[in-house]
């Protein structure tokens, strides 16, 4: 199971939030760079990047930060937050990252997304799917909808999508621990998605868990930022 370490930007510093909730902020540091390059010290290999100025703006805003870290590492970056228009898309293939991610627009424009699946290959993005009581919630996780998980992800994978990050809003940053049960249903459905698992996790035993029901990855954030996990453990998950 590959070990993914999250950074979250905003105003091209590293923070996180709690629920998604901006006024529940943490500044970890300044410079996301110096994060990276700590990553990629201790042998992880990529890295899910969050542009929150850009989530909340409707437009990538933090693609500087996404350039810098894709041009002075080696990391395999995954970015998210604002595309919304297929100019955004551009600014962040061109500043370097290897796949887009996709979230609400998935659900509310699905016409759209289909289509730049098919203009620039599926296989260009990482579907990010939001999931409260197993239905997809969008809008920063302000709006639950009657979309249920499974039928999400049967469609896209239906249309060309062999990776999907899930995160059980009720429990990122939290540290509660991973949802495990809705993981292992959706793993149960769907055994041959590239599936990552994101949100909750705090201690080594939440990962070894992960990996054991199937888990091909897992972003981790909050726990390594709060020295839940140290980066030296989290290597032997990408060996």
């Amino acid at each position: 199971m590959e070990i993914i370490p999250a950074i979250d930007v905003i105003e091209g510093k590293c923070v996180r939030l709690t629920q998604g909730d901006y006024s529940q902020k943490t500044i970890y540091n300044e410079h996301p760079l110096e994060v990276a390059k700590a990553f990629e010290g201790a042998g992880l290999t990529r890295l899910h990047l969050v542009d929150l100025d850009g989530a909340k703006a409707g437009k990538v805003v933090n693609w500087k930060v996404l350039e810098a870290l894709a041009g002075k590492t080696a990391m395999q970056i995954d970015f998210g937050g604002g595309i919304k228009q297929e100019e955004d898309l551009r600014i962040v293939f061109n500043a370097g990252a290897l796949w887009a991610t996709i979230g609400s627009l998935a659900v509310k424009e699905p016409d759209q997304f289909t289509h730049w699946l098919s203009a620039y290959g599926a296989d260009k993005f990482l579907l990010g799917a939001d999931v409260k009581e197993e239905k997809i919630a969008v809008a920063g996780w302000l709006e639950k909808t009657d979309i249920w998980i499974y039928d999400f992800l049967r469609d896209y994978i239906a249309r060309g999508i062999q990776q999907v990050f899930c995160t059980d809003v009720s429990k990122d940053g939290k540290l509660e621990g991973p949802s495990l049960n809705l993981y292992k249903n959706i793993l149960h459905e769907f055994p041959s998605l590239h599936f990552i698992a994101s949100g909750g996790v705090s201690t080594i035993s939440d990962l070894e868990a992960l990996a054991l029901i199937g888990c091909k990855g897992a972003i981790v954030g909050k726990a390594i930022y709060e020295n839940k996990i140290s980066l030296p453990e989290l290597i032997r998950f990408n060996t």
